[in-house]
């Protein structure tokens, strides 16, 4: 039987929480060196949970979002997601900026760069990790950046689903900048390969 994300036990998914919580915590460091800022966080929740029920997660297939989209490559393949809803992003961007939270700007060309590279450094942080966890090669793709709803986004790696599978690991991660709470959300799409992979270099099955 092919192992994925929706046949595994409890160990497994033991092993995936610990994944999320160390990937997390390092993802957090690195917005607070970019940020040069105190980031705190809270405990992530992370769950094995259906590609179709994500839109519902974020709010609904309406809701603006920002969405960075990378390819995993190396000794595993798939992809990973990092989506902030459009309100959290720009408070992001605003602490960054050493901006007033309530200003609204639109996104332009630097607030745009500026997300990308706070995408890019977090998801990169959290496959840091499991590389390191793991002892794999695991490399992140340049990202690719999206502002939309969520339907509309989440419809691009939706195509690639077909040959993957149809469950994603989701961790939900609260950042803390002084009393501002931001949250964001990763989704790590193991292709089907790459799960076994993944569990055999944790040492979880042999």
């Amino acid at each position: 039987m092919k192992l994925n994300f929706n046949n595994l036990d409890d160990t497994h998914m033991d092993v995936l929480r610990e994944i999320g919580n160390i990937g997390a915590g390092n993802a957090v460091t690195a917005l607070a060196k970019l940020l040069n800022k105190k980031v705190d966080m809270d405990v992530p929740k992370v769950k094995v949970m259906k590609f179709k029920d994500v839109s519902e997660i974020l709010g609904g297939a309406e809701i603006p979002v920002v969405g960075l989209l990378l390819n995993v490559e190396g000794d595993i393949t798939g992809s990973i997601m990092f989506i902030l809803k459009s309100d959290a992003a720009s408070t992001l961007v605003n602490i960054l900026m050493g901006r007033s939270l309530e200003d609204c700007k639109e996104f332009e060309e630097m607030e745009l760069s500026a997300l990308q590279e706070i995408g890019n450094i977090l998801a990169s942080s959290y496959l840091s990790s499991l590389s390191g966890l793991t002892g794999l090669n695991i490399m992140p793709s340049v990202p690719e950046l999206a502002i939309d709803m969520a339907g509309a986004i989440l419809s691009v790696p939706a195509i690639q689903f077909g040959t993957i599978g149809d469950s994603v690991l989701y961790i939900e991660t609260g950042f803390f900048e002084g009393s501002t709470r931001v949250v964001g959300d990763f989704f790590l799409v193991p292709d089907t390969d790459s799960y076994e992979v993944l569990l055999k270099a944790l040492g979880v099955i042999s």
